[in-house]
């Protein structure tokens, strides 16, 4: 067998996360891929196939799952919330542990990132407050297996008394999420969805403790952590951030909000983090063309403040890994789309094998095409 090469080797030291040893530091990040069977959001033998093909993962955390029906703001996706979604589920963690790999299952609401044909009832998308998101589509079906691109629905305020019903469901979520078989999870805080929309000033107006001062909107999020935490426990819990510094007028999948000062706001949150002992905090950096990395400052802020392991993603290359490694700032590193594209990944960085190109056209909705048939080097 050919050697790993030398340049590479660093990311193949393995390296413990919570009670789990990694062989690699390379990560599946969460990826909407919209195959869940319907009616019902359910996970099936396809997406089961999917996770398994890519189990060579040092770390695997599933696609953003919705952790009741008014968590969904795109067709097609993955539910935690009902029993068979839960069946659905353990085909998925069957499959990836047959083969070695440990998986993590992102826990998602989108909030205010929501139509109001997506929601039961046709009701209008909840949110820390009745604020419209701009900027960004959310995908609604239009027959079976069609949809379309739509303007998010006006959503409305929750209650005080609302937001403690969600941090309970986020609870039961997690204990699902074991019922599933999962080794853990992963509370999805990034990208303008829930989490997000209570921890920006620009989607978060609320007089109650949710909402005022920095710590007043970090509350929620603090609360799902200690809630969370008591289900699967802290050492089996990441939470992932896309702190942005800056935004981009190119078209495409929500990116999130950008702070007046992203990076007090950030630092602040990973402090609450650090109190709560989770074991990992994922990083999604800007993706869009020529995004400017994080500021040195703030890489290295992080560090200072988190003691647990840090996962870094967002068009990452090999040599930013490596960069961003022997430095210091990161344990392991995401690679989304050669992840889709190339199932044997960490084979293929391994040996200096080149990889498959990824097909846009087949990224949300489908069959395999595009999905499972992605062939190994």
């Amino acid at each position: 067998m050919k050697q790993v090469s030398p340049n590479t080797s660093a990311l193949f030291s393995s390296v413990a996360l919570g009670p789990y040893t990694l062989n690699n530091r390379i990560v599946l990040p969460p990826l909407t891929r919209s195959r869940s069977s319907q009616p019902g959001n359910i996970p099936n033998d396809l997406m089961a196939s999917y996770y398994a093909q890519r189990a060579s993962a040092g770390f695997m955390v599933t696609e953003g799952t919705q952790i009741e029906p008014r968590g969904q703001g795109y067709a097609w996706t993955p539910g935690i919330y009902s029993p068979e979604q839960i069946e659905g589920w353990k085909k998925v963690t069957r499959a990836v542990h047959e083969k070695g790999g440990i998986i993590f299952a992102q826990l998602w609401h989108v909030g205010r990132v929501s139509h109001t044909s997506l929601q039961p009832g046709g009701e209008p998308p909840i949110a820390p407050s009745a604020i419209a998101a701009d900027n960004v589509s959310v995908f609604v079906e239009t027959g079976p297996g069609e949809g379309t691109l739509a303007e998010p629905s006006m959503p409305r305020a929750l209650s005080t008394e609302e937001v403690g019903e969600l941090v309970a469901l986020y609870a039961q979520a997690a204990r699902n999420a074991l019922e599933a078989g999962f080794d853990g999870v992963e509370l999805h805080c990034a990208n303008g969805y829930l989490v997000n929309q209570f921890i920006s000033e620009h989607s978060n107006q609320r007089e109650d403790q949710y909402g005022g001062s920095l710590e007043n909107r970090l509350r929620f999020l603090k609360d799902i952590v200690a809630a969370v935490s008591e289900v699967v426990g802290p050492e089996r819990l990441g939470v992932r951030f896309a702190p942005l510094f800056a935004s981009t007028d190119e078209d495409r999948v929500y990116l999130g909000l950008v702070e007046s000062d992203p990076h007090t706001t950030y630092i602040e949150a990973i402090k609450l983090l650090e109190q709560a002992n989770v074991a990992y905090l994922s990083i999604a950096e800007a993706d869009w063309e020529n995004a400017p990395d994080l500021p040195d400052t703030f890489y290295s802020a992080v560090r200072e403040t988190f003691s647990g392991r840090i996962i870094y993603a967002g068009k990452y290359t090999i040599e930013k890994a490596l960069k961003v490694l022997s430095k210091g700032h990161g344990d392991l590193f995401a690679f989304g789309r050669p992840f889709i594209a190339n199932p044997d990944l960490p084979e293929r960085i391994a040996n200096g094998w080149p990889l498959n190109d990824v097909d846009p056209t087949t990224m949300y909705g489908g069959t395999e095409a595009g999905y499972n048939d992605y062939p190994s080097y």
